[in-house]
């Protein structure tokens, strides 16, 4: 592992391949979520469930104590876009809940977030996933090696901008990734291209657009956690792990790498061998 350009956490090969692991956990334990989330659980009742499959995996909860912060996953429901503590609030039919989860396996950090509709929701939110989740796939395609990180940026802004008047929060970014959960360099989610530090092999990183039905404005509760939006427009949030290498991007998170959607992008996919 080397630092290079503004101490930017370079991994070896072997090193990606133990981030895989932490990533995998990760990805499993959103994927329980997922057909966990339902109308009567709570969000305490969730963060019970990611702690136990994070625990039972042999990794250890990335968030829980981080800062401070009380739970293994952070629980955003609707106007919620992030660090919401997950508690005695039940889901309803209706809402919108964003689920962000961190595991740590032998020291490496996986990262990935969520956003699930409980049962039915208006078309409009629908979409708003749906842009969401298509604008972090489209950042996470644009990443080359030479290239640079706001490439990445460019690329989320640049679908979002194309699908309707959605704000896209500034002040909360995507995240170098490695030995901690957040390291250099930010990968914010708007931006010209070809600024900032040059992508490079064995760079991790963790795009995370923060994308909602109105402005991109926010606040803080009283919690000194949960982010909410300013005028209690709902919003969505997702986020995987990646990194470059020789023969592309390969999201460790995802559990299929990020072969399904990068081929649906026509960019190259890049796991590594065994």
């Amino acid at each position: 592992m080397g630092l290079l350009d503004r101490g930017l956490e370079i991994k070896t090969p072997d090193q990606v391949r133990a981030m895989r692991r932490a990533g995998l956990v990760v990805g499993e334990t959103l994927q329980l979520l997922r057909g966990a989330v339902r109308a009567g659980i709570s969000t305490a009742d969730l963060d019970v469930i990611a702690e136990d499959s994070i625990r039972s995996a042999g990794a250890t909860p990335s968030f829980k104590g981080y800062h401070g912060f009380p739970a293994s996953i952070c629980a955003s429901v609707n106007d919620e876009v992030v660090h919401g503590i997950p508690g005695a609030r039940v889901l309803a039919d209706g809402d919108l809940i964003s689920i962000d989860c961190g595991a740590i396996v032998d020291g490496w950090h996986g990262d990935a977030a969520i956003t699930v509709a409980v049962g039915e929701v208006p078309d409009e939110v629908a979409e708003l996933m749906r842009v969401t989740e298509e604008a972090m796939w489209r950042g996470i395609g644009a990443a080359r090696i030479g290239g640079r990180v706001t490439d990445i940026s460019h690329a989320v802004e640049t679908h979002v901008r194309a699908q309707g008047g959605y704000g896209i929060l500034e002040d909360y970014v995507g995240h170098g990734i490695g030995t901690q959960m957040h390291l250099p360099p930010n990968v914010p989610n708007v931006g010209r291209p070809g600024r900032g530090p040059r992508l490079v092999e064995g760079l991790a990183l963790a795009v995370e657009p923060m994308v909602t039905l109105g402005t991109k404005e926010t606040d803080i509760l009283e919690d000194e956690w949960t982010v909410v939006t300013s005028d209690a427009s709902w919003a969505a949030h997702f986020e995987q792990t990646f990194a470059l290498t020789a023969n592309g991007a390969w999201v460790l998170t995802a559990l299929d790498g990020g072969e399904a959607a990068l081929t649906a992008l026509g960019v190259p996919f890049g796991p590594l061998a065994d």
